[in-house]
């Protein structure tokens, strides 16, 4: 689960008032009531939702981007246009370090994990992992200062055998500016896991970063529809989508001509298709499996299932049908807010183990069907660990019969053009305060100033 994020030198996010990072936080503040909205192990106290406000070019959905920019760094590299990427309010941050770093709860422990690199170079100066515990203490799993070509390996790691493996690795990037090691150490490194479960961190890590950490933006599908390919519970699908007033009361998956859905990707990705699907018919140990074998195809308005039967491509798609009158419609006949409800659904039937970032939850939603969403998000989340952080410009969430105060935040925008983040916890609200009437009036900030809506001449 997510503890903290801090970022500085990226995109609107320079330093703050102390020219430190700027910080956003899921560990739960004083307040007492709702107390199913946290996870609560005894040593910490997590929120499981939080939503972000703040006027259009805020930076909202650059809190979003910085943690997806973190995640990639990771998993892929250095993203396409991260040259250009840091905070332009000041021209010195140019040649300053950016930097990155993520707090999580993995199993039973937690880790502090972060990086700093100059953008404009493509250079990192430093990465570390750390074991926070719950006596404020701190155990260094790694450090790296690349910049010096120094690195100092600990806690776990520090076992006869690991300790030499490990090493290896770190001394050939030790003044690597291009290289992260937790990135190396989760580069075809089964083996080493298998054979030492101590490094189990390292990997945990990594995929957490890759598989956990769940990132959305408005113009991307957020829902693979993987959770209506198995055709199990649904039953309980149709219900709650049904509950949603979609006026969808079943689907059904319906075979289409494989050779019209190929025939329009790109030869490329043709070839990958195929090849994967052979790959996973070779790795099917039985018969059973071979028949399960798929892949999802998603865009905006379209969802394929790519199988093979008999060393022939199949097809499916998911088809609906409204108020039991035996009429299919394909997704691309539903309305965007249809299609919107679909993809959130993905989210209430998840497992737990997930940190999803929505940015933009609201778009294409009508205000009550919002509120609806993530009232419905937090009953199912009070049974389960999962987390759901979204930014929104809908008020109606402001509604401490909801939300706690803790579960607010803001992300408004200096006259220098730095954006700040912070909770509503800082203002220690009352409970009975009207906080969207209060918001919109802009007494926490993160709200549309105008000087003039519309210059009209001869006024």
């Amino acid at each position: 689960m997510l503890i903290r994020f801090n970022v500085k030198n990226f995109l609107s996010f320079s330093a703050n008032e102390d020219g430190k990072s700027e910080e956003f936080s899921m560990i739960a503040g004083k307040v007492r009531n709702k107390k199913e909205h946290t996870y609560d192990d005894t040593k910490i106290k997590l929120l499981k939702f939080a939503a972000v406000y703040g006027a259009n070019a805020s930076g909202k959905s650059n809190l979003v981007k910085a943690l997806d920019f973190m995640k990639n760094t990771v998993v892929y590299g250095l993203p396409d246009g991260y040259s250009s990427k840091y905070c332009k309010a000041d021209e010195k941050n140019k040649e300053l370090p950016s930097y990155f770093e993520i707090e999580v709860k993995l199993g039973k422990k937690y880790y502090s994990y972060g990086y700093e690199v100059i953008l404009s170079k493509g250079e990192f100066q430093s990465e570390w992992l750390i074991e926070l515990t719950a006596d404020n203490k701190e155990k260094t799993i790694f450090s790296r200062d690349i910049a010096n070509g120094e690195y100092e390996l600990g806690g776990c790691l520090n076992t006869k055998g690991l300790f030499e493996k490990i090493n290896n690795y770190a001394e050939d990037i030790q003044d690597d500016g291009s290289a992260l090691l937790l990135t190396v150490m989760n580069r075809n490194k089964k083996n080493l896991y298998q054979n030492y479960k101590r490094a189990a961190v390292l990997q945990d890590m990594y995929l957490w970063l890759k598989n956990c950490l769940d990132i959305n933006y408005p113009d991307r599908p957020i829902s693979s529809y993987s959770y209506m390919a198995s055709m199990e519970n649904v039953e309980e699908i149709c219900n709650m989508i049904a509950a949603f007033g979609t006026g969808i009361t079943d689907y059904k998956l319906v075979d289409v001509s494989a050779d019209k859905v190929v025939s329009h990707l790109p030869e490329e990705a043709r070839e990958q298709v195929i090849k994967s699907l052979e790959r996973h018919m070779a790795e099917a140990e039985n018969e059973s499996e071979k028949q399960s074998v798929g892949i999802i195809m998603r865009s905006n308005r379209d969802f394929f299932i790519l199988g093979m039967k008999k060393d022939e491509i199949t097809c499916q798609t998911i088809q609906f049908e409204h108020n039991k009158n035996n009429i299919l419609f394909e997704l691309s006949e539903e309305s965007d807010g249809t299609v919107r409800v679909l993809d959130l659904l993905e989210i209430l039937l998840s497992d737990e183990g997930k940190t999803y970032v929505i940015d933009e939850l609201d778009r294409c939603l009508h205000p009550s069907l919002t509120y609806k969403f993530i009232e419905t998000f937090l009953q199912l989340a009070a049974k389960k660990n999962i987390q759901l952080i979204v930014t929104t410009h809908e008020s109606r969430l402001l509604d401490f019969d909801l939300l706690r105060r803790d579960e607010v935040w803001f992300v408004d925008k200096r006259k220098t053009g730095e954006s700040d983040i912070y909770s509503l916890e800082e203002y220690n609200t009352r409970f009975d305060q009207k906080i969207d009437k209060a918001y919109l009036e802009g007494r926490y900030g993160g709200v549309p100033i105008f000087n003039t809506v519309f210059p009209i001449k001869g006024v």
